[in-house]
């Protein structure tokens, strides 16, 4: 009898890590609203070419001499959803292209400035002495400068154009990835499991992608999340000082910059433009914020 009763208990099913952290981003409001953004500006870019109803580089001659407005204007033209720029483009079209040049900028800086910050935080955190004094220290300058000026001076270098612009922001974001990938890995290498390995023999690059930087991945995780929106911030900086992407790319920063002389007559062509970065800056951020909250233990509810 007892046999049967123990049998017939359900087993509670297992919670993965993936899982458990999926079910604390649901009690996120915040985060959740900053997924569902993302997820739709992710399908805008994916499928740009069905949604926008116009190429972003078409000119409608109609609207060149006289600015077409939005449709709730008065000489709205009811092919323009949100009006036309100051040279005859449709802007809803040109917004709807940016988002694909929003997480393109995003992805490769991230991308860029997470894996070079890895490998400077790995080797200072396994090589001590002098790596580490060399690779700290030239963090410390590159922290030093700020951050857009020090992409300004890069750019200038390297000259404008928007892959430059990603790659001058990306080295602005080495430090912060390195020297929390160095933490975090001085954290863990004190720990029993670290040297067990060790005793079994893992060599220090086995060490190093195997052990080790699995256990560091979860504040990299949240620090590119938040440094997703940030890079889309000071790419739109570079784009509006004329350092970044160049027209007719309708990188939203440009077309901030393209419509400046326009913000007292036709508003709405700086006004979509801005919001579009807003929006997109803040759904990053509210998910980099509800994902430090579901990786970070001391943090979980």
């Amino acid at each position: 009898m007892t046999d049967t009763t123990l049998s017939a208990t359900p087993v509670p099913p297992t919670v993965t890590p993936a899982r458990e952290v999926w079910l604390a981003l649901k009690t996120n409001n915040g985060a959740m609203a900053g997924l569902i953004v993302i997820v739709v500006l992710v399908f805008t870019a994916i499928f740009a070419n069905f949604i926008a109803p116009y190429h972003y580089a078409e000119v409608f001659k109609e609207c060149v001499t006289k600015v077409c407005p939005p449709i709730w204007q008065d000489g709205s033209d009811s092919r323009f959803i949100l009006g036309t720029d100051s040279v005859g483009r449709d802007l809803w079209s040109r917004l709807v292209y940016g988002s694909r040049y929003s997480l393109f900028i995003g992805t490769i800086v991230v991308t860029i400035s997470l894996a070079a910050g890895i490998l400077f935080g790995l080797l200072s955190g396994f090589f001590r002495g002098t790596i580490d004094i060399l690779v700290m220290r030239l963090m410390d300058i590159i922290l030093s400068i700020p951050s857009l000026l020090l992409a300004l001076a890069i750019v200038a270098i390297l000259g404008s154009g928007l892959l430059n612009a990603m790659i001058a922001v990306a080295i602005t974001y080495i430090p912060h990835y390195a020297r929390l990938a160095r933490a975090a890995v001085l954290t863990e290498l004190p720990k029993d499991y670290v040297t067990a390995s060790r005793v079994a023999g893992a060599g220090t690059l086995r060490l190093m992608l195997n052990v080790v930087l699995p256990n560091c991945l979860a504040p990299l995780i949240v620090q590119a999340t938040l440094s997703f929106s940030t890079a889309i911030l000071d790419a739109a900086a570079l784009g509006f000082l004329g350092y970044g992407a160049q027209a007719p790319t309708p990188e939203w920063g440009t077309m901030l910059a393209d419509a400046r002389t326009l913000i007292r007559s036709q508003p709405w062509v700086v006004t979509f433009p801005g919001l579009a970065i807003l929006v997109t800056v803040l759904a990053f951020n509210l998910l980099g914020d509800g994902l430090r909250d579901a990786l970070d233990p001391k943090l979980k509810r």
